[in-house]
This record gives structure tokens, C-alpha cells and sequence, in this order.
């Protein structure tokens, strides 16, 4: 496997997505958002009305189904998912499926079977890779690690900006504590929990643009002589 790898871990809404799409297509990698692949697998189980706890219903499910990340720079996220050769569209990022992720999330199960699935893609070369455990777990020996943060209210305020523009009306405190309880959840797991690997360059985007940020990783590559 190649090490010519950008891992991008850090927090809910702090900006991993808008960051890691733009840094890839800088650079011509491949851009795979893997929060996606979990947001795939909650959206299943609520559908099929597995309980999101239920690890071996969960796994048992997954081996009935396709899930695809597709490049698709026509919508906003850079990607869509497909499931069994069906577009999601937005359905994914809507407040139920962000509610259940972090359970689903949590499963060691879960997590050793979507690890070897984005590990395979990384395998095919040079990828932007953004989650909460690609620089500690799926691509520890990535050249260019990355972690980001944001203050709780500044991430509140996207994510609810990113609910009005699809028109779901969200009260901030809603989505403010859903954030935290996020927050929580991935930094105390037993598995993989949230943090930032040792060699990662910590980067605070409560007030820079994604652009800012795109800059910073790339004179830090620089330096590293990316």
C-alpha cells in the first residue's frame, strides 16, 4: 500500500468534508469521505429496522447489500453513495441517519468490515481520506496526517446551515447538543476512539474558510516535501 496518503481526522462539522474534497482535487487524488460508509450502514438499518446495537444483525445485513462511494463533482459533497446501484441523494445527511451514526459506528464489528473496505480503495493509489480514525486506524502509515477542530458553536452553526439549505428547520440547541453527544460518543468508544494520531498537525478552522485550511495543509506538505 502506498503511504503517498492524506489522512483528515477531526470532530462533527469541522470541516473535513468541504476540506478534503478541495485538497483532493488539488492534488488529482481520489477523495473518499469514509463517514459516508457509516452514515450508509445506519441509513440501511433504519430502513430494514435492524436496532442499531444489533451487531450481528448489522453485519448480516451489510453482506446483503453494495454500498459505492462514486465521485461525483456535480453535487455538493463531491461524492455520491450508491447502495445496490441506487443514488441515497441527501437522505443520508438528514437528522435521524446523523442521530444513529455514532452507534453504529461504535460496533467493533462494523468498523473491521468498513476498514478493510476503505483500505482496499486506498490500495488502488494516492487518496484524500477524511473520518475520526484514518490517521490512528485505516492509514497509519499515511505521509500527510491532519486533524480538525472547531468550537462546539461554530460547528452547530454549519451543521444547522447545512440543514436550512435542504430546507430541514433545526433548532441550533437541537443540533448543538446532538453535536456534543457526538462528540462524546466518538471520543469515548472502545474502539477507535476519536483523537488525533501522534504525528498529526492539528488545525483549529472556527475561524478560517475551507481555503484557508486548504492552504495550511498544503504549505505544511510542502515543508514535509510532499
Amino acid at each position: 500500500m502506498s503511504n503517498d496518503h492524506v489522512a483528515i481526522d477531526g470532530w462533527t462539522a469541522a470541516g473535513k468534508t468541504t476540506v478534503a474534497k478541495q485538497l483532493a482535487s488539488a492534488l488529482n487524488f481520489l477523495y473518499l469521505d469514509t463517514g459516508a460508509m457509516y452514515r450508509a450502514v445506519a441509513y440501511l438499518a433504519l430502513r430494514n429496522g435492524v436496532d442499531l446495537d444489533n451487531e450481528r444483525g448489522l453485519i448480516a445485513m451489510l453482506a446483503q447489500h453494495t454500498i459505492s462511494i462514486v465521485a461525483d463533482t456535480s453535487v455538493p459533497a463531491g461524492y455520491r453513495v450508491v447502495i445496490d446501484g441506487r443514488g441515497t441523494g441527501e437522505r443520508l445527511f438528514d437528522p435521524d441517519v446523523a442521530a444513529a451514526v455514532s452507534t453504529v459506528a461504535a460496533l467493533p464489528g462494523i468498523r473491521a468490515e468498513l476498514v478493510e473496505r476503505q483500505r482496499a480503495i486506498a490500495a488502488q493509489g494516492p487518496v484524500v481520506m477524511a473520518g475520526r480514525d484514518i490517521g490512528t486506524v485505516v492509514l497509519p502509515d499515511a505521509r500527510h496526517k491532519f486533524f480538525l477542530t472547531a468550537s462546539v458553536a461554530e460547528r452547530a452553526r454549519r451543521r444547522q446551515a447545512e440543514f436550512a439549505e435542504r430546507g430541514l428547520d433545526v433548532p441550533y440547541e437541537e443540533v448543538r447538543e446532538q453535536i456534543a453527544e457526538r462528540d462524546r460518543l466518538d471520543s469515548t468508544r472502545a474502539v477507535s476512539p476519536l483523537r488525533a494520531a501522534p504525528d498529526a498537525i492539528t488545525i483549529d478552522s472556527t475561524d478560517l474558510q475551507p481555503a484557508d485550511v486548504v492552504a495550511a495543509m498544503r504549505a505544511a506538505m510542502d515543508a514535509a516535501g510532499a
